[in-house]
Parts: C-alpha cells; structure tokens; sequence
C-alpha cells in the first residue's frame, strides 16, 4: 500500500511535468515575440492554466525589442561653460580693479537625450542644458555633433535641441495616458557617463506632484517606476515594451543622490505639447484657468458634502479671469476637466497643460454637494487668449539674456517696470554676481522696461555704473561703481 502511494505520487508529478512541457512548446514559445502575453481564455484543460498563469505572473517579458529600438535614439549630451569668479564688493573693485578677478574655470556636465526625428531635433531636461555655453551630442555609434537650442520650458522642464543630421534612429511617440500600474518599461540613458545604459520597471504610480520645479506655472503630473535611474540618466527615454517613448526621465528621489527605488518621467503626452509649441512658435503656448489649486483634505471633502476626497481644489480666483468668466469660484473643487476625470491638483494641471489659449473647455466641479458643469476659453499668462510669440525685446547685455516681465511677475514684485534675466553667461553680470530670476529695475540712474534700455543707458553695454533691483527671493539689491566698466 505505501509503494503504491509513493508510485502513485511519482506517475501524478510526471504528468504534471509533461502538462508543463507541452504548455510552454505549444504556446509559451510559439507565443514568445515582443511582449508576449499568453491567452488562455480558448484553454478548457483547468489543468493546464495555472502553469500558463504562474508564467504571466513570473513577468516573463521580452524587452530585448524595446532595448534595440531605444539604445540607438539616445544619446549623450554633454554641456560646458565658463565660470569667473569675481568680488562683488564695490569698494574692493574700485581700488583694484581686474587685479582682484580670478582665473577662469570650466564646469562641464552631462546627460541625456532623445532624438524624436530622423533630421536631428531632440528632447532633453531644461535643467541638463541650463546656462550651457556649448552643447555637444554623441549618438550610439560615436557620431559627435555640436547642437543648438532651440527652445526651453522650465515649467515642464524640456528643452529642444537641433543637431544637423540625416537618416538619424529615432522614436516615436506613445501614449502615456494608457500606461497601467505594473506595466514594464524600459529607461534608457547615460548614468555616470556609463552610455546607451538599459534599465528596466514596472510603473509604480501616476501624476505624483515632487514639488522639484522652481517655477511660476510649473506642471508636475510624473510617471513613478522602480527602473533604476542615477546621476546623468536625465533627459533619457521611458519606453514600454513596444520601444515607444512614453516619458522622459527626470528625477529621483535618493537620500545618497544616487538610485534608491523610485525614479521620475516626464509624461509623454505633456512633452509632445512641449516639444511642437518650441517647434512652432519657438515658445510654449501656455494655457491657464486663471485659479490657484491645492488638494482636498478630509475635511474640504466632508464640507463639500462628497463621498470621495478627490479632485483639486480652487482655492482662489483671479480677476477676469477664464474660470472667474465661466463662473468658477473659490471653495469649488473641479473633478473633470473636459470630460477627463481628475483626482488631484497634479492631475488638473496636467490636463491643463495639453491645451493651448484660446482652445475651449468644459469644466465639472462640486460646489454644495451638487455637480455643475461649465464651458469655458482657456487663457494665456497675459490674460488674452491670443499666440504668445517670442519678444523681440528681449535680448543679451552684459552677458544675460533679458526679457520684459510678464504681468504675473509684475503681480508678484508689486512694479510695473524691470527686467528679468533668463539666463546668465559669461559677462558683467554673472562677475557681479547676477543670477537667473533676478529682476533689474534701473541701471545707470534710469528704470527699464527691456533689453534695449538696458543696452541704451549703459552705451550699449559698455558702461555701467549703477545698478538695481530684486533677487529671487524678493531682496532688493543695488550696486554704485566708479568710472566706466566694461
């Protein structure tokens, strides 16, 4: 009796192992191209399914397509630029002059990139490229091109660069909104300057807010992944299994600086709105309600009367604005935004970063307890609903790129006159210590209101004497020098 159990026990294990085999020769293997999934819904042995499930589970993906595709479109993007440090004490200047500057130093960085056409555009992070006096671009097979700017968005992060190529890899666009929790993808880039690095994921979570970005109208709606990312992978391609891109790889969250679970993309669906404004205005066309957002609590949910604490927020109004037009008004909490479901403030602003002004939307919020749903025509950060195209007023003195300031900075500084530095290189500015954000009021004794006054008052950019205005963070500066300077 105990032989038989024993024999019994062996001839059930060698069927289950023949069952096993014949599964994964006639349909794992004949099943097995680029990210396979085999179906079992047309197999009636029970038997034999949870062999096939344990295999789905196991996450036995072929990544290789994906890989292939991707490793030859990114590329390695290596910036330079120039640093001189100088005293910014005036007194000090005035009795010694140049005497008192020291050597110049070059600070070189490194990232990532994506090229996106066979003719050389390429996406990046803005933070890769920012204040780069000189861009190089290295491809997969050792090609080396120098590129050119043509567009930044630090509000997304995405810069676009321009080499001059033909016939070049690239790839093509997928659909982050269809990308679901536990879905593999791939990111691809340059860690440490180790080049054409894959690594691989699954999609951890969707439109996390990091708070990272440093700017006004900055939209953080991120894709979170366990793929391993590190120092040099920003700027690099999220792609799924289909080798589409699906994300540009931005930040992660260390408390070493270096990979520690969880990595950052931007979605793709915000990127292409990006990268085709950059394209064909040369700046993005930025559409806004006109409200400042936050996120339901508990309690903003239980005073709604809702049943779900979900949706953003609208914590306050402005004045003729696009939602103060359609009736929107603080204490509403908007839950769709054209016809999209939307359970958080990241969510909203992703959303609303896909449209541009003048395009016309329908909004649903809770206000009461009740649903109510209104139409209205999205904005610029002008307040009209026109094409915002580059300003011709700006321009570089002094070796910083100048514009006017908007009426939201306008707001937020309480004057109606200045200019903002954009972006600082090498020159007088960057010696007194002058830094992007800044805002300068007056230079030589007289207000500016462009980069042409700037130029004008201080003989075109070859005398100053006088210099005023606010940092970034709201502290008015000013400098008084002796004799002209360079």
């Amino acid at each position: 009796m105990k032989v038989k159990t024993i024999l019994g026990g062996l001839t059930m294990s060698i069927l289950g192992a023949a069952i096993a085999l014949l599964v994964y020769t006639n349909f794992v293997e004949k099943n097995s191209g680029k990210g396979s999934v085999v179906d079992t819904s047309n197999i009636s042995d029970e038997r034999v399914k949870p062999v096939l499930t344990s295999y789905q589970q196991a996450g036995q993906v072929d990544l290789t397509y994906a890989a292939e595709l991707a490793v030859h479109a990114v590329v390695h993007v290596r910036t330079s630029a120039t640093y001189s440090v100088r005293s910014i004490n005036p007194i000090i200047e005035w009795f010694y002059g140049d005497a008192y500057r020291q050597v110049p130093r070059e600070v070189r960085g490194y990232g990532s990139g994506v090229i996106i056409s066979p003719d050389g555009y390429i996406i990046t992070n803005n933070h890769v490229i920012e204040n780069a006096e000189k861009i190089t671009v290295k491809l997969n097979d050792n090609r080396e091109f120098e590129a050119q700017v043509v567009g930044r968005d630090p509000s997304t992060d995405i810069a676009l660069l321009k080499i001059n190529g033909e016939n070049l890899p690239y790839l093509n666009y997928g659909d982050s909104d269809k990308l679901r929790l536990g879905e593999w993808v791939l990111a691809v880039g340059n860690p440490f300057n180790l080049t054409s690095t894959v690594t691989a994921g699954i999609v951890s979570a969707k439109g996390r807010n990091l708070g990272i970005l440093d700017d006004n109208y900055r939209i953080e709606s991120f894709i979170q992944t366990d793929a391993a990312l590190n120092v040099g992978n920003s700027g690099g391609a999220l792609v799924n299994t289909d080798g589409q891109l699906v994300g540009i790889t931005t930040a992660i969250i260390s408390p070493s600086g270096a990979y520690a679970g969880n990595s950052f993309a931007i979605p793709v669906n915000i990127v292409k709105k990006v990268v085709e404004d950059l394209r064909i205005y040369g700046a993005v066309q930025r559409a806004v309600m006109g409200v400042s957002v936050g996120e339901v609590t508990a309690e903003i949910a239980e005073k709604a009367k809702m049943k779900e604490i979900k949706g953003a927020y609208i914590s306050q109004v402005y004045e003729n604005s696009a939602a103060e037009e359609a009736g929107i008004k603080e204490g509403d909490i908007i839950i769709k935004f054209n016809n999209v479901p939307v359970n958080s403030m990241s969510e909203l602003l992703e959303q609303v970063g896909r449209y541009r002004p003048g395009d016309k939307v329908s909004v649903t919020y809770i206000r009461s307890g009740k649903e109510n749903t209104v139409s209205l025509t999205l904005k610029n950060i002008e307040n009209t609903t026109g094409i915002v195209k580059v300003d011709a007023s700006a321009g570089t003195v002094f070796g910083a790129r100048l514009e006017p300031l908007s009426q939201a900075d306008q707001r937020n500084y309480g004057v109606d006159y200045g200019v903002k530095v954009t972006e600082v290189n090498e020159g007088r500015f960057r010696d007194l210590g002058i830094r992007k954000g800044y805002i300068i009021l007056s230079v030589n004794g007289k207000k500016v209101k462009s980069a042409a006054d700037v130029r004008n008052f201080t003989d075109n950019g070859t005398n100053l004497t006088s210099i005023e205005g606010i940092q970034s963070n709201g502290t008015y500066f000013s400098y008084q020098f002796g004799g002209r300077n360079r």
